[in-house]
């Protein structure tokens, strides 16, 4: 599979990567979460090259992650604030995050803590299920095909399965 064809694909997972699957859309998201939203901020904190945060930028704003925003008119200049697409994709960004502080971290720990505005204490974020509010992991889910994906397909490419047949 090529990597432009993600987005035709019958997978939610690969439909995302399509749009946020690269090291440096990943790095920009991080960055608009903890505020930045100017071109120059972005290349400055990122250290990347022009043309690729360019392209970078550009991409999440087709893709309507982020939203241009005029912050000057003569000369123009806009900004780059996340869409409620876009703040959709923190439970996702923060997954990763703490994975990275679980599994990358070393010896000496997390490099920054999160910290809940409303009760002040250092928490990592948890999956719950929407309808109960129970914890989840991957045994807790069963697969099932939904309407979406009927005949989308080839026999036996896909079953419905417990997650723990797989784990």
């Amino acid at each position: 599979m090529r990597w432009e064809d993600l987005a035709q694909q019958p997978c939610s997972l690969a439909r995302t990567l399509s749009v946020v699957g690269d090291r440096w859309t990943l790095l920009v998201l991080r960055e608009s979460f903890l505020g930045i939203r100017r071109f120059d901020d972005f290349e400055r904190r990122l250290q990347i090259t022009r043309h690729v945060l360019a392209d970078r930028l550009k991409k999440l704003v087709e893709a309507e992650v982020l939203s241009k925003v005029a912050y000057q008119q003569r000369p123009l200049r806009e900004e780059y604030c996340l869409s409620e697409k876009g703040r959709d994709l923190y439970p996702a960004v923060l997954a990763l995050v703490n994975w990275g502080d679980r599994h990358m971290s070393g010896e000496e720990g997390a490099p920054i803590r999160h910290v809940h505005r409303s009760c002040g204490a250092a928490m990592h974020g948890v999956l719950v299920c929407s309808e109960c509010g129970e914890p989840l992991a991957p045994r807790d889910v069963r697969l099932e095909e939904a309407p979406a994906l009927k005949g989308q397909l080839l026999p036996g490419h896909w079953q419905a399965r417990q997650a723990e047949d797989v784990l």
